[in-house]
């Protein structure tokens, strides 16, 4: 029987902290495997240009994508803030139902969906990222930093997303800024005890753009199925 295709929702437990470069490096083991991955970024901000938005792009450029913008990013903002605060400022209110036409194209075969900031980031009025996972039914992996502070975020994080039932498939631990932290040598450990949940990482942090992609592969690579790498 075929294996099932790997598909994944990206959130973390804050902004900045690696979703992009975790979205980018499912969809390149996707798209190595032999798949026809889908990035899809329904909503970002601090677009510097509204016809290029930078995270959109570098998903649609991993996944060997020739979508359109509009297919992969239907919603897009100038202002670095939340969505639905950055659509609020203009006075506008962003479609929903533009979100789901633009699902409605990506929602069959392997597929990363990334939400913007954590789960209670506003994408509109009325919905915050966790709507989104919840509409889309898609395992989450939760990309948080490797350090201090983690501990709480995650599990605040998890706890969330436990009390709506929804399934987490990992957790990723990334450090974003150089130098060593104490508690980075235990997070990862404590975290899989505590929550019952695989962690992956901490990916180091590494300069260079090329190496930090392949070590962020290296870190995911359990998460595409050894079937799918091999065909």
């Amino acid at each position: 029987m075929k294996p099932a295709e790997p598909r994944f929702f990206v959130t973390g437990t804050d902004t900045g902290v690696g979703k992009t470069q975790v979205s980018c490096a499912l969809l390149s083991l996707m798209r190595d495997a032999g798949l026809s991955p889908q990035g899809f970024k329904p909503y970002e901000s601090g677009c510097a240009s509204l016809k290029a938005p930078s995270d959109a792009l570098a998903m649609r450029e991993a996944a060997g994508s020739t979508l359109p913008v509009e297919a992969v990013c239907p919603h897009r903002f100038r202002a670095p803030l939340a969505p639905g605060i950055a659509a609020q400022r203009l006075g506008r209110e962003p479609d929903w139902r533009v979100t789901l036409e633009a699902w409605k194209r990506l929602k069959d075969g392997a597929v990363v969906v990334e939400g913007a900031g954590g789960l209670f980031v506003p994408v509109d009025s009325k919905r915050d990222v966790v709507e989104l996972i919840q509409t889309f039914g898609l395992p989450v992996v939760l990309v948080a930093r490797a350090g201090l502070g983690t501990l709480n975020h995650v599990a605040l994080s998890l706890e969330a997303l436990a009390s709506r039932k929804l399934s987490v498939r990992a957790v990723v631990l990334s450090r974003g800024v150089p130098g060593r932290d104490l508690a980075e040598r235990d997070n990862r450990r404590y975290l899989e005890a505590r929550h019952g949940v695989e962690v992956l990482g901490p990916v180091p942090h590494v300069e260079d753009a090329r190496r930090r992609h392949l070590a962020f592969r290296r870190a995911l690579a359990p998460l595409v199925p050894e079937r799918a790498r091999a065909r």
